[in-house]
């Protein structure tokens, strides 16, 4: 049995300010159903715009992941998707009056405290994972920033950051297991040097900011006027440099909270893959951009490999269906019977086998000496598998035959050779009516797809 699903039992409500808005932001985590994942729902827009948490509407990743989808913007989205993966929550729905999530003390802390208070449950439904077997690496070759994923037997993240900077110099932080994200990572507060404080406050950026919600870092020296709107900006009478360089009064959680933060900003960011990874993330000078890039470099081929996933059978066991058994369904007889066993039968789906000999009759002809299965042979062997799945469906499959109607999306992909062992899997597109059955097959051998296509049939009684 796989791990399952998870969400919130019932809904709970975070208000605060946006980090660079200064808006006040009302945002209410709710429950969500299976293979839902992360969702944004801007309450403040006329009909209520859903903006998913997906890689591909990162537009923008100054001072924090901006998504846009259509015109609806959801800004600074780290922090809040952190929090539920850390949690080990799948799906989420998060509404919002604002464009921006409230930034609290600039961690993850009360995203998780508020999340826990809503209760975690498991749904009926797997964890569909990505496990990696091979490494995956993205760089950016202008920052030097590189993320690098391993397999692991569970998500792990290590970050290494360097600063360049004296009063921060280099950090690094690791995560073992996901368990451990709300003690170790969770209250990680963002962080800043003053040189950029100074640059946001010029741009009239974090308005909600205040040395409460981000640890800045002063790298630089405090001159009057910086002082000056230093204190205008967070409202405070006196402003100073504690010893370990930090403004203010404010206590580091860790030596190495700003590692960690970046640690939980990974995290965050590569929630936008939409789907569980199992395994080891290694980044090195981590930053939005980069972790916005790799997620979607690893979210296209995690697509790619969905796209041309090989379902794995154990051939070893016995079939479902033989081939004596078969041919009590099937009208077709040899040489044209082209499915031997069958492995797998729903009301929805049907697999199927061929083993493909040398004794073959087609191949005396296609072609002598570089024999080839016919591509419509492949095709027919699909249908007479699909067939297997529609006359299921009646009491009597020996008085009916199989017509063909139609076939669409016709392609194929690798050549079958005497030797191979066909795998065919058909799914229905639509429910069986009246007979006619529409569904999307797929043959596999040897660990590919060789061909596929949609096709439709239909029953007929014979008179």
């Amino acid at each position: 049995m796989g791990k399952k699903q998870k969400t919130i039992q019932k809904e709970i409500s975070l208000s605060g300010v946006g980090l660079h808005t200064g808006v006040n932001v009302n945002m209410t985590f709710k429950p969500a159903p299976a293979n839902h994942g992360f969702a944004f729902v801007r309450m403040d827009l006329e009909g209520t715009p859903t903006v998913e948490a997906k890689a591909e509407y990162v537009v923008n990743t100054q001072r924090g992941t901006n998504l846009d989808k259509n015109g609806v913007q959801i800004q600074t989205s780290e922090h809040v998707l952190a929090a539920a993966v850390g949690l080990d929550i799948e799906n989420l729905l998060i509404e919002i009056d604002a464009s921006e999530p409230p930034i609290m003390d600039g961690s993850s802390k009360f995203f998780v405290a508020a999340l826990e208070e809503a209760g975690i449950i498991e749904l009926e439904e797997d964890i569909e994972e990505y496990i990696v077997k091979e490494i995956i690496s993205y760089k950016d070759e202008v920052t030097g920033s590189e993320i690098m994923l391993m397999p692991s037997d569970e998500y792990q993240v290590t970050t290494m950051v360097d600063f360049g900077t004296k009063i921060l110099g280099t950090q690094n932080a690791t995560l073992e297991k996901l368990s451990d994200f709300k003690e170790e990572i969770a209250a990680a507060r963002t962080f800043s040097f003053l040189h950029e404080i100074e640059m946001l406050l010029e741009n009239d950026l974090i308005k909600g900011g205040d040395l409460n919600n981000a640890i800045v870092y002063v790298d630089k020296e405090l001159s009057e006027s910086t002082m000056l709107k230093l204190k205008k900006a967070f409202n405070k009478e006196e402003i100073s440099v504690q010893s370990n360089g930090i403004l203010d009064n404010l206590e580091l959680h860790w030596a190495n909270e700003a590692a960690r933060h970046k640690l939980l900003d990974v995290i965050g960011d590569l929630a936008l893959v939409g789907t569980r990874i199992r395994g080891k993330i290694i980044a090195n000078k981590p930053g939005h951009q980069v972790n916005t890039q790799f997620a979607k470099k690893l979210a296209q081929i995690i697509k790619l490999e969905k796209r041309n996933k090989v379902p794995q059978y154990d051939l070893s066991l016995p079939p479902l269906l033989d081939i004596h058994q078969i041919m009590e369904v099937l009208p077709h007889r040899p040489p044209f019977l082209l499915v031997d066993r069958v492995l797998e039968l729903s009301p929805t789906h049907v697999v199927g086998m061929k083993n493909v000999t040398m004794n073959e009759d087609f191949f005396v002809g296609h072609f002598p000496g570089s024999p080839v299965m016919p591509g419509v042979l492949q095709v027919e062997a699909m249908a007479q598998c699909g067939g297997i799945l529609v006359l299921s469906t009646v009491s009597d499959p020996e008085n009916y035959l199989t017509f063909f109607m139609k076939m669409n999306n016709v392609k194929f992909k690798q050549k079958v050779l005497p030797g191979d062992t066909l795998i065919f899997k058909c799914d229905l597109i639509t429910p069986i009516r009246r007979g006619i059955c529409h569904m999307q097959a797929y043959a596999y051998a040897n660990g590919k797809v060789v061909a596929e296509a949609e096709l439709m049939a239909q029953i007929s009684k014979i008179k």
